[in-house]
C-alpha cells in the first residue's frame, strides 16, 4: 500500500515566508539606520517597539507574563545568548561589513547548531555535518579573501563579531531545546528581549551618544519597521510556523533569509552582487543545507 506524503501546512508555509522575508529585509534596513543611530542604541529602541507590540498581543491573547522563580537563571542565560549576543554582535558587525556580507556570515547558524547539538544533545556528528562545516567555512573564506588579503583583513573585525553572534545564538538555540523555557510564545520573547537588551542599553549609555532629535523621518520609519516586523511579528510568525511544520522544514526555510538579505541589499543599498557574493552565498547555503539534512 502506497502512503501519500502529508502536504505541508499552507498556513505554516505562509508564516515561514513572512518570517524569512521580514528578517531578510531587516539587514539593509539596519545598515541604513546605522547612518543615523549607533548600533547599541539602534537595537535598544527597536527592541522597545517590539516589546510594546508583543506586550499588547500577549494582553489581547490573555497570556500570563509570570515567570516561575526557578526559571529565572535559565531565562537570563537564554536572553544573553539569543538576544544580547545576537542583536549586539550582529549589529556591530555592520560597521565593517556590508548588509549582504553580514547576512551571509550570520546565517551559518545551523552549521554551528549541529556541532552544539552533538556536544549538548548527544546528536550524532555525521560525516555530512563535518562536510557542511567545511563548506560553510569555505564560503566565509571566499567572502573575506576574494578581494585580496589586505581588503579581507579590513573586514575581519566585522566577520569576527558576526561569526561570534551566530555561534552564541546557535548555542542558545540548542540549550533552549535541551532545557525549554516553557513560557507562552509572546511572553517568552518579551522577557528574553527585555533582559537581553539591558546589557545593550548599558553599552549604549557608556559609549554612545545618539542624537534622536536629529533622526530623520526615514530613520524613525526604519526603527518602527525593526521593532514591529523582525523583532515583533516575525518572532510570533516563526513560533507559529514551528508549531505547524516539521522542524527540519522550518530550519531549511530559513535559508531564504540570507538570499533575501543579499538581494535586497543590492537593490536597496546598491551593494555589489557579483561572483564573490554569489559564490560565498552559494557555499554558505550549501553548507547549511547539509547541516540541516544531517
Amino acid at each position: 500500500m502506497t502512503v501519500t506524503p502529508a502536504r505541508p501546512n499552507p498556513t505554516g508555509l505562509l508564516l515561514l515566508l513572512a518570517t524569512v522575508t521580514g528578517w531578510g529585509f531587516n539587514w539593509p534596513a539596519m545598515k541604513l539606520l546605522l547612518v543615523e543611530v549607533p548600533p547599541f542604541s539602534m537595537r535598544v529602541v527597536c527592541a522597545l517597539v517590539g516589546i510594546a507590540l508583543l506586550a499588547a498581543i500577549a494582553r489581547w491573547r490573555g497570556e500570563s507574563l509570570a515567570v516561575p522563580r526557578g526559571l529565572w537563571p535559565r531565562l537570563i542565560g537564554a536572553s544573553l545568548l539569543n538576544v544580547t549576543a545576537w542583536m549586539g554582535l550582529a549589529s556591530f558587525s555592520l560597521v565593517w561589513l556590508t548588509a549582504g556580507e553580514a547576512t551571509i556570515v550570520c546565517y551559518t547558524m545551523p552549521v554551528w547548531a549541529s556541532i552544539f547539538a552533538w556536544l549538548v544533545l548527544g546528536e550524532r556528528l555525521t560525516a555530512r555535518r563535518l562536510v557542511a562545516l567545511g563548506v560553510g567555512l569555505a564560503g566565509l573564506a571566499v567572502l573575506v579573501l576574494a578581494q585580496g588579503v589586505e581588503a579581507g583583513m579590513g573586514k575581519l573585525p566585522g566577520v569576527g563579531f558576526a561569526l561570534t553572534g551566530a555561534i552564541l545564538f546557535s548555542l542558545g538555540t540548542v540549550v533552549t531545546k535541551r532545557w525549554p523555557l516553557g513560557l507562552p510564545p509572546a511572553s517568552s520573547v518579551i522577557w528574553q528581549m527585555g533582559l537581553g537588551t539591558l546589557p545593550l542599553l548599558l553599552g549604549a549609555l557608556l559609549v554612545e551618544h545618539p542624537d534622536f532629535p536629529a533622526v530623520t523621518t526615514q530613520g524613525w520609519l526604519l526603527i518602527l519597521y525593526g521593532g514591529v516586523g523582525p523583532l515583533g511579528l516575525c518572532y510570533l510568525a516563526w513560533f507559529g510556523a514551528l508549531r505547524r511544520l516539521p522542524a527540519s522544514a522550518a530550519a531549511a526555510g530559513t535559508l531564504l533569509t540570507p538570499v533575501v538579505g543579499v538581494v535586497s541589499a543590492a537593490f536597496i543599498l546598491g551593494e555589489p552582487l557579483g561572483l564573490r557574493e554569489v559564490l560565498a552565498l552559494s557555499l554558505t547555503v550549501s553548507g547549511v543545507v547539509l547541516a540541516v539534512r544531517g
